[in-house]
């Protein structure tokens, strides 16, 4: 007995030594990336060359996460010496939106450290001290100075129909003082993305500079009783307006709102003179549609702007226009390419014109000779998301499925070389789940593309459940890119392969291929996601297809909804956030008019559309899936009674289900903590239904 004892210790002692001989042979696995490691991960944007080549100044968002606040910073990066980029001081009271004077001996910048209204102040290269620039009674939202120094321009929220700034002063301090609560709305928009309209406008006004280059005297309103905002909402910047080339105004985007302002997409470019001389002008009354603000040629003579072609379209091909200043004449560059531009820059010579667009599951950056209209691809893999011009080359900020920003230097020849990056550090240790792009014949046996994410710590021996993620839009893409809110490295760290599709109607694989989804919400979209998860399915051995829970936001979230009463059969579970389930309510509900009429082929009322064509709520009868539903209370482009209705009918079947609701959160979650719950909710929810196992949980 005591000899089989002896035995069976040596045995276990040698078992012991072998395994810590393999535990030492086999490779050490990769961190787990989780939701909260996202939720704080420093995130660079908003870069900017300066006039002479040699820095670039970026932007740096830093969460403090048990605060549950981010902060700004400034930072600089020397393009000549390579030397490691340093934290401008300045940033010490909160820094962003950093802008070189045309000198580059000045860099301007906001920040609310004196007061709490955000004001610009200004710093030298060294960034050691800040002087304060404006002091407006409001936010100055967004600022541009002119090259020569004598004129700054800034955004403010005022009453369009003020004489002057004190009037809004007033008009505000009464509306606080009085105990009534009611408003009264004569005309839509009564709300707005997230915010309900009080009555103010975002409007632009000129401030001297004085020989200190600080604002002097009273500011010209250079939008005086215009009815309509620019910076445009809720989303716009100071690529909305830009100064002249004769420093002697600007040119803004705007939309005149009227009645029509809920159902029109009727954008357009003014000129206004600092001076307040001349009349506001409209540079593009003739086109109905979307039109940007211009972007002036180097030398002055031409301003590159872009514009859509069909009114109440907001997902339509932005083209790229040149307008000869002198004539007054546009013409179309590059018309035979078949993307929509996003930003646009010129190179200093004039000769070329920078632009990014999404294309083929890639966000590139695109040089396109002015002369010719030959467009050439800089960049390949990946996503780019800012870019600046400067005289000896181009930085650019990319992301991808696998990392978030890095700052970049393209030269006129050689390789982009990396310049800064603000996560490499926290991330060194990562697992990424690898992707892979894919392609199958969907509807009308049109090639439509995917990408597969495979598990952090992949095996191939092992078979793995699937996360099955639908983008919104529904003119969007998931892409190449990195993401905060549906992020596949995240359900790839929890043990899921994730499988995304860019059905008919995504952007990025050119116009017809946008356009085929207007009108079809539920019919080619299913189509190509039906055959894309039967192409995956044969494809890759190593998806569970009894194991697998499809989940979507917004349009994703009405495909949720669609599928729970259509196509429930190869899932699981199901997670809609955000999303539509009565498509006629929605075109009574939601805020942008403009969206449900072109995408339903009118208003609700109208004989022909497609409101009830594919409505979900017709098809509750079929829902047996078990569901999470998702909902912000802030979410006014797809109202909360829609997630509150899916609840209902799911609750009143009997359907396994849950609500997730967010009273702080618009149509996306932002605040880092209530992010961190949401994908611990979702989480959660997969594994219930999947039978996953988290690595790390």
């Amino acid at each position: 007995m005591i000899k089989s004892l002896r035995l069976a210790a040596s045995a276990l002692v040698l078992t012991a030594a072998m395994a810590g001989v393999a535990a030492a042979q086999a490779p050490t696995k990769a961190d787990v990336f989780t939701a909260k490691d996202m939720a704080s991960l420093d995130r660079l944007s908003d870069p900017r060359v300066s006039p002479d080549g040699r820095h670039v100044l970026y932007s740096v968002r830093t969460m403090d996460y048990p605060a549950n606040k981010a902060s700004m910073s400034l930072w600089l990066a020397d393009l000549k010496t390579k030397m490691a980029p340093r934290r401008l001081k300045v940033s010490d009271g909160g820094a962003a939106s950093g802008r070189w004077s045309a000198d580059g001996k000045t860099i301007y910048f906001t920040s609310s450290r004196a007061g709490g209204t955000e004001q610009v102040f200004k710093t030298d290269v060294t960034g050691e001290t800040a002087t304060q620039v404006t002091a407006t009674p409001f936010d100055v939202q967004a600022y541009k100075v002119a090259p020569n120094g004598k004129t700054i321009v800034v955004a403010m929220a005022v009453f369009p129909d003020c004489p002057d700034l004190a009037c809004t002063e007033a008009r505000l301090a009464a509306k606080t003082a009085t105990k009534a609560t009611g408003v009264v709305y004569d005309r839509l928009f009564v709300r707005h993305w997230d915010t309900w309209k009080d009555g103010t406008r975002n409007h632009l006004f000129a401030y001297s500079l004085d020989a200190d280059g600080v604002a002097a005297g009273q500011p010209v309103a250079l939008m005086k009783g215009f009815d309509g905002d620019s910076p445009t909402k809720p989303f716009g910047g100071d690529e909305d307006f830009v100064i002249t080339p004769e420093q002697d105004g600007v040119a803004f985007a705007a939309k005149r709102a009227g009645r029509e302002e809920a159902w029109s997409t009727n954008f357009d470019f003014w000129v206004a003179k600092f001076d307040g001389s001349e009349p506001l002008n409209n540079r593009t009354e003739a086109n109905k549609a979307w039109d940007s603000a211009p972007t002036p040629s180097p030398d002055g003579k031409y301003a590159a702007y872009r514009a859509m072609s069909r009114p109440g379209f907001e997902a339509d091909r932005f083209r790229i226009m040149i307008r000869d200043r002198a004539t007054k004449q546009d013409r179309e560059l590059a018309p035979q390419w078949d993307r929509s531009a996003d930003a646009v820059a010129w190179s200093p010579d004039g000769k070329t014109i920078y632009a990014t667009a999404l294309d083929v599951g890639q966000g590139k950056l695109f040089a396109i000779d002015v002369k010719t209209g030959k467009v050439t691809a800089l960049t390949g893999e990946g996503h780019v998301t800012a870019f600046d011009v400067g005289p000896n080359g181009i930085v650019y900020a990319s992301d991808s499925l696998k990392s978030p920003s890095e700052l970049f230097f393209l030269p006129p020849k050689g390789p982009a070389v990396k310049v800064a990056s603000v996560s490499s550090k926290a991330l060194k240790n990562v697992a990424w789940g690898e992707p892979e792009q894919f392609s199958f014949k969907g509807w009308n046996d049109e090639t439509v593309h995917g990408f597969l994410v495979k598990p952090a710590n992949f095996d191939p021996a092992k078979k793995y459940p699937v996360a099955f993620l639908i983008h919104g839009g529904p003119q969007g893409s998931f892409s190449n890119a990195w993401s905060y809110r549906w992020n596949p490295q995240v359900y790839a760290n929890a043990g899921y392969a994730v499988v995304m599709i860019d059905f008919h109607g995504s952007t990025g694989y050119g116009q017809a291929f946008t356009d085929s989804i207007s009108r079809h919400w539920g019919d080619r979209p299913l189509e190509d996601l039906q055959k894309g998860w039967s192409f995956v399915l044969s494809k890759y051995g190593f998806l569970d297809g009894d194991r697998a829970c499809a989940l979507g936001a917004s349009y994703g979230g009405y495909m949720v909804n669609w599928i729970a009463g259509n196509w429930n059969q190869p899932w699981k579970c199901l997670v809609n956030h955000d999303g539509i389930f009565d498509t006629r309510a929605m075109g009574y509900s939601t805020e942008e008019l403009w969206f449900t009429e072109w995408e339903n082929g009118g208003p609700p009322w109208q004989a022909g559309t497609t409101y009830e064509t594919f409505n979900p709520a017709h098809h509750v009868d079929k829902w047996v899936k078990p569901t999470l539903v998702i909902q912000g209370q802030l979410d006014y482009r797809v109202p909360v009674e829609q997630g509150l209705a899916t609840f209902n009918a799911l609750q009143r079947r009997g359907v396994p289900s849950k609500l997730l609701y967010f009273p702080n959160e618009n149509h996306w979650v932002l605040k880092a903590q209530n992010s961190v719950q949401w994908h611990k909710e979702v989480l959660d929810w997969l594994d219930q239904w999947t039978g996953n196992t988290r690595p790390g949980k």
